[in-house]
Parts: structure tokens; sequence; C-alpha cells
């Protein structure tokens, strides 16, 4: 992010700020802490990620703990907005996320100076949080309206959100955009041609380890994202692990069968419910599918994506005790573990490439 004045707040103690946590005590934020219309937030914050947490996420973590078995240093999350919540539910020991939809990064500017618009924009990115912490999705429509509005608006504040509220914390913020060699690029001026842009941040958790999650705001059609070097940056971190949740059933349709073929050609395990890859596209001599809940077909906003074979597949799967995707109900979601077998070929995994290499000015 650009340069801060020496008493703006840290991009961590903004995080909490906006997520309803203290901030540092020498923060220029405790005082706006203090008011009470932050205590509101706060404490509305407080009670929705409890329940999430208590109905959804916990369980997560222990069915991935049983499941899911020594973490790809990356995880891919395609189609996925601002949701690093559930990724890191399902994957908490990735080195590297990187996120992808088409909804803008957009800005998080130093609340100290927005006073009296602070109450009004909390309330609007409490909105904009409702559905994931009740449902754990986002609606696509609602998000085109609720992620261009008001001065903190776009993915960033979201993922700031999520990122405190998983007891991350924010060490750098780096707008980015990749070049014409899908090399990492700080993004500090206007560039033409349709190479993705984005944010890169760096964060750690309780055990101190950086990792670094990438989201980029791109077009993940096939017209679009041949053009955007997207994937060609994701497979400099592949394999990896891949999530897919309620993601409006895209990767079912004709227009994304680039996106569609890297996850297939680069995931070493992949998790989703029914609105990912339809299960004819994968190949039983490579993938050992393990389904697990209940399949009962898609919700009646997406006409004609019920799959008989899958239904099939799930009629002996064993039960989860957590809600996911558009059937967030426990007892009606579903899930589908795929593992690409042993001996089948799966590249070499990278690393991340060296600072140096992605020449990012901090």
């Amino acid at each position: 992010m650009p340069a801060r004045a020496a008493d703006a707040p840290t991009a961590n103690d903004t995080a909490r700020f906006l997520a309803g946590l203290p901030p540092a005590a020498e923060s220029p934020l405790a005082r706006l802490a203090s008011e009470g219309w932050w205590r509101q937030h706060a404490q509305s914050f407080d009670g929705a990620f409890e329940r999430v947490e208590h109905r959804q996420l916990a369980r997560i973590r222990a069915w991935s703990g049983k499941h899911l078995g020594a973490a790809r240093p990356t995880t891919f999350y395609m189609f996925s907005g601002p949701d690093f919540l559930y990724v890191n539910a399902f994957f908490p020991d990735a080195k590297t996320y990187v996120l992808a939809a088409r909804e803008p990064v957009g800005k998080v500017p130093d609340v100290t100076t927005m006073r009296g618009a602070l109450p009004s924009e909390l309330a609007r990115l409490r909105y904009s949080l409702s559905t994931i912490v009740s449902y754990s999705f986002f609606i696509t429509q609602h998000m085109k309206s609720d992620l261009h509005r008001g001065q903190i608006n776009g993915t960033l504040p979201i993922l700031y959100v999520f990122l405190a509220r998983s007891g991350k914390t924010i060490r750098e913020v780096t707008p980015v955009r990749l070049d014409d060699d899908a090399a990492v690029q700080p993004d500090t001026e206007p560039v033409r041609g349709k190479a993705a842009r984005g944010v890169r941040i760096i964060f750690a958790g309780a055990d101190g380890e950086a990792r670094t999650l990438y989201y980029f705001s791109t077009d993940l059609a096939d017209d679009e994202v041949k053009s955007s070097n997207f994937l060609k940056f994701c497979e400099k971190l592949g394999p990896g692990n891949s999530f897919i949740k309620s993601d409006s059933y895209l990767l079912h349709s004709g227009a994304f069968t680039t996106a569609r073929s890297f996850l297939l050609a680069n995931s070493a395990v992949m998790v989703q419910d029914d609105s990912g890859i339809p299960l004819r596209y994968f190949n039983r001599k490579e993938w050992e599918l393990q389904p697990y809940g209940h399949y009962l077909g898609p919700i009646g906003a997406f006409p004609g994506k019920y799959q008989p074979d899958l239904a099939s597949l799930f009629r002996t799967a064993p039960p989860i005790d957590f809600g996911i995707g558009y059937r967030w109900q426990p007892h009606q979601s579903n899930l589908l573990l795929a593992i690409k077998k042993p001996g089948e070929p799966v590249p070499e995994a990278r690393s991340e490439p060296a600072q140096g290499e992605l020449r990012l000015r901090r």
C-alpha cells in the first residue's frame, strides 16, 4: 500500500478494528474503539463469528484434520470472492493461498480520517458479510452492489476481517499485477492489457510463520483467462490442493473449460461441493473419490445441474456434521474429496519465488 503517515494505523490494526477486535493500545484507532457505535459493531461480530465457529468452522477443521492428511504448500480457491474464512478452515496449514474471482480488490482508506462516516461504513460491512457468516456463501448479485459502495469497498476489507477473525496477524499488504511472464509486480500505475491484478497479503498465525494470501480480481472464463496470465502464475506454485464451493455451477459450463482442465491437472487433492467440477470429468483411473454428506441436487436457482451419477456415488456416503455450500443445512450438505492416486502424473511441487524474483517493494 502507499507509504503511510507515522501516525496512521497499521494494516493489522485496521483489520482488527474492522473485525470488531481491539487494536493495539498504542494504535491511533484505540480511541475510536472506545466509542459506543464501535462497541456495538464489535458485539455484533462477536456473536456472528462465535456462531459460525461453533456451527461450522471448528467442525470443518476437525473433518480436515481427519481426512485431508499432509498439506500441499499451495491451496487454490477459484471463484472464491473474498472467502478466506472457509478455505483457511479446510486447509489451515497451507503456506500460500491463491484466491480469484471477478470482484474488485477495492480499498481500505485510513479510517482515522473518516470519523462521522465510520458507523455507516461498518454497518455496510456487517451487511456484506451477513450471508457468508450465516449460510457459508456470498450471493453474487449482492456482491456486485455491496462491494462497490462506500469508502471501504471491494474484497480487501472483507479479507481483513476474515484474517483478523481467524487469528492472523497481517504484516504486509501490496497491490500487485501479473506481467507478460506471469511474474508478480507491484501495481503502482495504470497498465494496458488484460493481465490479472490483485493484492498480496503476508500474514502469520499463532505459530509466527509467515504465509501468503493472494487475491486476484480476474475473469476465469475461457475467453479471458487465457490472456490474463493468471493460470500461468498458478502453475508456478502448483501442484496444490484445490477448494471449490458455491461457484454458481460455473465449472459445469463449456465457458470455463480452461480453468476446469487446470484444476484437474494441477491438483493433488480437491475438496468441492456439487457446484464444482462435474463428476463425469474425473477419470476414475486417476482419482480416488470419497463422498461425504448428502447429495440432494442443486437449489432451485440452478436448474438443470442435477447429476444422477453423483447421486449414485453419494448413496452410501458417511455424514458430515456441518453445513457447507448452497444447501447449508448439515443434513443437506455434500462434499466430494478427490485425491489423485499414487503414480499418477502430478508435477513436482514448486516453492514460491523468492521476494527478489518477485521484485516487490515492501
